[in-house]
């Protein structure tokens, strides 16, 4: 007996399903690696484990899938595959849903992490690996070898291109990780329902992937307060505002006055204590100057470091580059942020330009007497950039030619490879350099980085506007480094080579978790 031939509407559903579960897979792989690296940083290691894991385990699905129907006759391969495939699917959509929450549990609770994010990439590259294999042999019964892998390849293409370009731009931003893994993984619940009524062997399977696909929708609204739950145990301070941005994860919490901020779950600032940070980044580099009328800012979304450049008399303009819109709105907005940055962002001699500092510094026309950069510790490739040759090169043509460049250099007692990097890059530059350090409480030992073109004497340093905690005589001191920091033994930053990356992640920050 031979199979029913494929209607046109039978061969669309699965083309449709081809591109419906590379979208689903690549989307959810792309949100695993999005989940490590926010969690325990190394972004790079998070999306090979992520990617190429998936990727090996689809090989082994694929050379699985030839044991489905190898010998049965052609009147019931059409059936066999068509469910094994809704099976595949019934299983990858809570998988897909749950898994995430899980590795965010294992997390919580101090598990081995890493070990889960390879086993939960596995199985689902496994099985995503049989996706393609089965529809390509259902469209083989009827239009050949050929046709079949041409179809089934280029919408299975398609559909990775559409879930790798829809998890980043909305998904993650508009409804956060873990909604939007639920709904991911209701997208093949919800095939198995419109493909069941087209093919009519396959009708009582209508009602399974209608009861998987409804029950994910009811979760949905769940994932996002279950998901809370285990944020919320991460943090020694009850969460006060938590927002995911299309760049980051930020969090405020709060413990009577001290209100600190994340992003991607590590401390950027602590109100008790934000004043030591920000006083020794900003007034060193415009206690250079003469007259410091036109400043850079580049980050410090949160507005403290702007509070202290508003604090000089001279200052006609700042002009500051933020790539997210989200933190500084709600540094603008948020009651206790906007109180403790006074308001900075409000004064009309500020102007905020949204966007890349790497690729919106090249493109200015104008040069500063200071530029103060203010990044995150650069712990992945994303942020190295901001810290390497190409960018500091940048950074001089845009000076004046007294002009001062400082930017914070994570800890030299922490990290003390990526503080001697950012000086030996800076002088790579051209740049004469003057690093620094400074205590801060909430952080231990922090590192700062001046850079100019001209000679400074920081014994010569005036400070006249008002601080608490610098004064006139312990800036000058701030520049004699601790007998236990040494400049030297480390590689420039490069575009092509970001050292400062293993730098930063060196294992002695462990010791002191």
């Amino acid at each position: 007996m031979i199979a029913t031939p494929l209607t046109p509407h039978q061969v669309r559903w699965l083309l449709a399903a081809a591109a419906v579960s590379s979208s689903c897979a690549l989307a959810a792989e792309l949100l695993l690696g999005t989940l490590t690296s926010y969690l325990v940083g190394n972004q790079a290691l998070a999306y090979g484990v992520a990617i190429g894991g998936f990727l090996a385990a689809m090989g082994v699905g694929a050379y699985l899938s030839r044991f489905i129907a190898p010998e049965a006759s052609s009147d019931r391969v059409q059936t066999i595959l068509l469910t094994r495939f809704f099976q595949v699917e019934l299983i990858v959509a809570p998988l897909t849903a749950l898994l995430p929450l899980g590795l965010f549990a294992l997390f919580a609770v101090d598990g081995p992490l890493w070990l889960g994010l390879l086993l939960a990439t596995l199985l689902l590259g496994v099985l995503a690996g049989m996706e393609v294999p089965l529809l390509t042999r259902l469209i083989e019964l009827d239009n050949g070898v050929r046709e079949a892998l041409a179809q089934v390849l280029a919408l299975d293409y398609l559909g990775a291109l559409v879930g790798s370009l829809l998890f980043p731009i909305l998904m993650l931003p508009l409804l956060g990780l873990f909604p939007s893994a639920v709904l991911i993984g209701a997208a093949p619940a919800w095939m198995v329902y419109g493909m069941g009524g087209s093919f009519p062997q396959m009708r009582p399977w209508r009602r399974r992937g209608l009861g998987v696909g409804l029950a994910l929708l009811l979760f949905t609204p769940l994932a996002l307060p279950l998901s809370n739950r285990l944020e919320n145990s991460l943090y020694a301070a009850p969460i006060i505002n938590r927002q995911q941005s299309p760049y980051q994860r930020i969090v405020l919490t709060r413990f009577g006055p001290d209100v600190r901020l994340f992003l991607n779950g590590d401390l950027q600032m602590s109100t008790l204590d934000e004043y030591r940070y920000h006083e020794s980044l900003v007034h060193p580099a415009l206690a250079t100057q003469v007259n410091p009328r036109h400043i850079l800012l580049l980050g410090a979304g949160d507005g403290m470091a702007l509070r202290e450049i508003l604090k000089w008399p001279q200052l006609e303009s700042v002009l500051v580059i933020e790539l997210d819109s989200q933190l500084l709105d709600l540094a603008r907005r948020y009651p206790a942020l906007a109180l403790a940055n006074d308001h900075a962002f409000d004064d009309p001699r500020v102007t905020v330009r949204y966007g890349d500092a790497f690729k919106l510094v090249a493109a200015l026309d104008q040069t500063f007497d200071v530029i103060v950069a203010d990044f995150p510790d650069p712990d992945v490739d994303a942020i190295a950039k901001l810290y390497s040759l190409g960018f500091y090169q940048q950074i001089r043509q845009h000076l004046s030619p007294t002009g001062v460049f400082v930017t914070q250099a994570s800890s030299p007692f922490f990290a003390p490879k990526a503080f001697a990097c950012i000086a030996t890059t800076l002088a790579a530059a051209a740049f004469k350099t003057y690093p620094y350090t400074v205590s801060v409480p909430s952080f231990g030992p922090w590192g700062f980085v001046l850079a100019s073109q001209v000679e400074i004497a920081p014994a010569t340093l005036a400070l006249p506007v008002a601080t608490r905690f610098l004064t006139p005589q312990l800036l000058p001191t701030l520049f004699v480094l601790p007998g236990d920091i040494r400049l030297n033994a480390v590689q420039v930053n490069r575009l092509s080579h970001p050292v400062i990356v293993r730098y930063q992640n060196d294992p002695r920050w462990t010791l002191y978790d």
